[in-house]
């Protein structure tokens, strides 16, 4: 099965998936736009709309699109509009693209039964969208924390937000 998110950088969201159990293959790119084969300086620019989301392939008997909901709601806000800390832009804003009805009944529910027990102090401003197409980042933005772990932004936003991950999912 396949899921596709868009939280923020890709590079935070990518290390995170990539140590969820059940999880095969996390690859970062872009989606939602109208530019083909967009690359990361004209996404970065705002002007495609293209989202920098990842890419997901998981089995199904080992973890649940529900399950990788409960990931993602967990380690990104979804209450700020086109934002994630300290990355402002469309690129960056809060998606979950979903791949047939079934995923999009289970993030909407996901979505209403976290504000129903008000998670968040401001509303949940994540979208649910239809995929449309993939486009797969450039080579280096590929296992980019894992890498590049001397890299400010990696040690500064990157490795907390994976250690807050790993304490909530010891695995």
């Amino acid at each position: 099965m396949i899921a596709t998110f868009g939280g923020g950088c890709f590079w935070c969201t990518e290390v995170i998936f990539q140590h969820t159990k059940g999880v095969k293959e996390v690859l970062p790119g872009y989606m939602g736009g109208q530019r083909e084969n967009p690359t990361y300086e004209q996404v970065c620019s705002g002007a495609t709309g293209h989202v920098e989301v990842i890419q997901i392939d998981f089995d199904e008997s080992q973890v649940s699109f529900q399950d990788l909901l409960e990931v993602f709601f967990k380690t990104h806000d979804p209450t700020t509009l086109n934002r994630q800390g300290a990355d402002v832009g469309t690129q960056y804003r809060s998606v979950v693209f979903y791949h047939d009805d079934k995923q999009k009944q289970e993030a909407e529910a996901f979505i209403q039964a976290l504000e129903e027990a008000k998670v968040y102090d401001s509303p949940i401003v994540t979208a649910v969208e239809p995929a449309v197409t993939f486009w797969e980042a450039e080579d280096y933005h590929h296992d980019y924390f894992n890498q590049n772990p001397q890299n400010q932004f990696c040690q500064v936003v990157i490795t907390p937000k994976l250690q807050k991950f790993l304490k909530l999912y010891q695995q």
